[in-house]
């Protein structure tokens, strides 16, 4: 019994640790578009578009594994997936133009899209259903550091080294998962719905697969459309915030500092002002128990923050940097411990730290609750597919608010400099913020006949 609990808590580690990948490579390149811009000889806008290019494609191709994990074994498709993204991204590493990097980086994320559609349906298996969204929250959690560990990795290695070598290191990363893979043991698919608790403890397996004539079904739930609708307009306005590090360059340049400072300080301010993320765990079990009283709880208690999470961010872009003091020896270091001191010496710099944790905590209720619903209202066979298009609809949205920047930056740069430009542009997209928070009231309905519905054909089967 020991031995079971221990894998069980092993592969939910892996598949945590799991999720932060797809993340790193997105927060990759930001920070390294004026190094990779001067390598490769390109504009910055076109390296905009190779980012946005790898979340579509990451966000299409999950569709495919998503669908797959309804009918195979998960284990050895992650194993695939891990592996062709793995040696792109080293693949990265080693181009030599604009093509090269452009294609490597759609083979990636053909790669990176197991991570996402079947460590979802993995996970679910695994987690008891009370602790649905306090568990997911973690996964959650592992995405929005992975985008931070990508930001300040790119800012620490590419100063001193060069900006091909953040690509070398997270390849070789995905070469180790591989291995640990090995060892992961593949839960049975709705061992963890409590309505098939007898089927498993009498030794027979749930047998139901998904089917080509499932998906209009899956499409159309009402539940699962609002899901899709939410995830869109929420990720116009998250995806706009890779650009942060890129206003926080700007504007510690107006200060004065070098680029090579100005980079390092705002991948370290990035990850600083990202800390309220952490209370991601605390929000999908505010959810948890919302939820046990009512199938409309998690809706109402999202949608609440994502709202909030629009005035806090607009706020913080636009809080000057003033009386910023920073050592311009490019010493890591040294501008960390000072950037630390200034969050308690600087009225500005202790304002925007306040405003961003205030900011991060709110949009971070979002996504354990965002899984666990989606979860709640679909078919074990069918929560892999169902995640998978709804992360298309997530990562076509992100899409757009990355690419978007680059739009909006072009037409607001014509009137207004750095770092204004950038400040008009990021607080104009956290405007989709109000669409998203009126789909959780709108589906909250929906999710309590949704909900049961799951509820009793499981009693059915089981």
């Amino acid at each position: 019994m020991k031995r079971s609990k221990a894998k069980l808590i092993y592969t939910i580690f892996v598949f945590i640790a799991l999720a932060a990948f797809d993340n790193i490579i997105i927060g990759l390149f930001p920070p390294l578009f004026p190094y990779i811009a001067k390598d490769l000889d390109v504009g910055v806008a076109k390296l905009g578009i190779v980012s946005a290019i790898n979340i579509l494609v990451t966000a299409i191709s999950s569709v495919y594994w998503g669908y797959l994990s309804g009918k195979f074994r998960r284990k050895k498709l992650i194993m695939i997936g891990t592996l062709i993204w793995a040696i792109s991204v080293f693949l990265t590493s080693i181009s030599q133009n604009f093509m090269q990097l452009l294609l490597f980086q759609i083979i990636t994320g053909m790669g990176l899209g197991c991570i996402a559609s079947i460590g979802f349906s993995v996970l679910t298996d695994c987690i008891p259903y009370q602790k649905r969204g306090l568990v997911l929250s973690l996964w959650g959690m592992a995405q929005g550091m992975g985008g931070i560990m990508g930001s300040v990795m790119a800012s620490l290695t590419a100063t001193d080294t060069s900006w091909r070598w953040p690509f070398e290191i997270v390849s070789f990363i995905g070469f180790f998962l591989i291995i640990l893979y090995l060892f992961v043991e593949e839960p049975s698919r709705g061992q963890s719905d409590p309505e098939l608790k007898n089927l498993m403890k009498s030794g027979q397996s749930y047998s139901y697969i998904i089917e080509a004539k499932h998906l209009p079904a899956i499409l159309l739930k009402g539940s699962n459309v609002w899901l899709f609708l939410q995830a869109f307009f929420m990720n116009i306005s998250t995806g706009s915030l890779i650009w942060i590090p890129t206003l926080f360059i700007y504007k510690i340049q107006q200060q004065g500092y070098s680029l090579e400072t100005s980079m390092i300080a705002s991948g370290y301010l990035y990850a600083i002002f990202q800390v309220g993320g952490m209370t991601s765990a605390y929000f999908g079990h505010l959810g948890d128990k919302l939820q046990m009283k009512t199938y409309k709880g998690r809706a109402f208690l999202t949608a609440i923050f994502v709202f909030l999470t629009m005035p806090l961010y607009i706020l913080m872009f636009n809080i000057p940097m003033d009386h910023l003091y920073l050592p311009n020896n490019h010493n890591p270091l040294l501008i960390l411990i000072t950037l630390i001191k200034q969050i308690f010496t600087n009225p500005w710099i202790a304002l925007l730290f306040v405003l961003s944790f205030f900011a991060s905590a709110a949009q971070s209720a979002n996504t354990p609750n965002w899984l666990a619903l989606i979860t709640d209202v679909n078919l074990p066979e069918h929560r892999g597919t169902a995640f998978s298009v709804a992360n298309l609809s997530n990562s076509l949205g992100r899409t757009i608010g990355n690419a978007g920047v680059g739009v909006l930056l072009r037409i607001i740069s014509m009137r207004f400099h750095e770092p204004f430009s950038y400040i008009l542009t990021l607080s104009l997209l956290q405007i989709f913020l109000i669409p998203s928070a009126l789909c959780y009231i709108l589906m909250a309905k929906k999710n309590v006949s949704d909900i049961k519905s799951v509820k009793e054909t499981l009693k059915e089967r089981s």
